[in-house]
């Protein structure tokens, strides 16, 4: 059965994403993109990669504020601009190379459901003869996928700072637009 709720959630994601592209409105289609990775981290939780999905949606989180903090003040390219035409031109490039990409990776997965137990069962086995710890879980995560750990651990931590960053308030230097509004709130 989770083959079944993991295909609609990939459905779901798939539609969120042609909704993020064919929108007008581009807060709306930020939103869209957040449903997006919102998707990709329930579809990760539902495939037993908790790891995965916490540092998806600490990463999803943080592009989303700084997407919509960035799209509150931007005009709509037009389709007049000198850049739309670059633009369309690299990002239909960049589909291309990312669907032939994926096509090939696909044929090299698995098929779905069946288990691959040669490295886990290696750390299964030298866990307690190489590590000395009786618990699996932890040699696994502090020894064999140390640096694993390390990367988890900086992305999240690179995560929360840029959200600060992104969100702080003091430091900031007003420009005159800000000291006008500050007057019509008054």
């Amino acid at each position: 059965m989770p083959e079944l709720s993991v295909l609609m959630l990939i459905l779901f994601v798939i539609a969120a994403a042609i909704v993020a592209i064919e929108i007008k409105d581009l807060l709306s289609s930020v939103v869209a993109f957040g449903a997006i990775g919102m998707g990709i981290a329930v579809i990760f939780l539902l495939l037993k990669a908790p790891d995965l999905a916490i540092t998806q949606l600490v990463v999803e989180l943080l592009c989303l504020v700084i997407l919509i903090r960035a799209t509150l003040g931007q005009k709509p390219l037009e389709k007049r601009s000198p850049l739309f035409l670059p633009l369309l031109l690299s990002a239909g490039a960049f589909l291309i190379v990312f669907l032939v990409s994926a096509a090939l990776a696909l044929k090299e997965l698995p098929e779905f459901g069946q288990p691959l137990m040669r490295v886990s069962q290696t750390y299964i086995d030298w866990s307690l003869s190489m590590v000395r710890t009786p618990n699996v879980v932890t040699a696994i995560i502090l020894d064999f996928r140390a640096y694993d750990t390390l990367g988890e651990a900086t992305v999240l931590f690179t995560a929360v700072i840029g959200v600060l960053a992104v969100m702080r308030k003091v430091g900031r230097k007003k420009t005159k637009s800000d000291s006008s509004r500050d007057g019509r709130q008054n």
